[in-house]
């Protein structure tokens, strides 16, 4: 299911109220995603909300991208997980309002990001512009002497780019 619902503010994940969400959160904050595996979904801020009710859990998952190709794995992995985990039913809605932004990766993502040879976006500022800095910094060696290979890298939220002191090419995970 695919909703355009808008009840889910952007700047501020609504977090388990209570023990039983708490619970099913956690399992589904465990699934990697498919695409940069040292990155959960909760990491990387597309898991948004977990309901456990009397009939299901229901969890809602806002992709980085509309069409993101990993969208499936990912229900997949999250039911696979609370089905294990002894939920008989388990459904993921994918809801694309508001849209995924660069904000909702937590720093111990933007970190995991750079140990995996993966620049991190740059913080946004106050009122929600992207910083312009001199350049995207390598996460092999920290030089900030770097150039756009390509506008699309190995997904569709990364950007290729190659250090020019260190020779070496990198992804950049693209800032939206």
């Amino acid at each position: 299911m695919v909703t355009l619902a808008p009840d889910i503010e952007a700047e501020a994940r609504p977090l388990p109220t209570n023990d039983a969400d708490r619970a099913a959160w956690a399992i589904a904050a465990t699934v990697c995603d498919p695409e940069v595996p040292v990155l959960t979904i909760e990491d990387l801020g597309v898991l948004r909300s977990v309901t456990v009710s009397a009939d299901a859990v229901v969890v809602q998952i806002t992709p980085t991208y509309s069409g993101c190709p990993a969208v499936d794995a990912m229900r997949d992995d999250i039911v696979t997980a609370l089905t294990l985990h002894g939920y008989t039913v388990a459904r993921v809605d994918v809801v694309l309002a508001p849209a995924w932004t660069t904000d909702w990766l937590s720093a111990a993502g933007a970190a995991k990001l750079e140990e995996y040879g993966i620049a991190a976006p740059a913080p946004r500022t106050p009122g929600g512009a992207v910083s312009l800095g001199l350049g995207i910094r390598c996460p092999h060696c920290g030089s900030l002497h770097t150039r756009e290979v390509s506008r699309f890298g190995s997904t569709s939220c990364k950007a290729l780019y190659e250090c020019q002191r260190c020779h070496e090419p990198f992804d950049y995970f693209k800032a939206h």
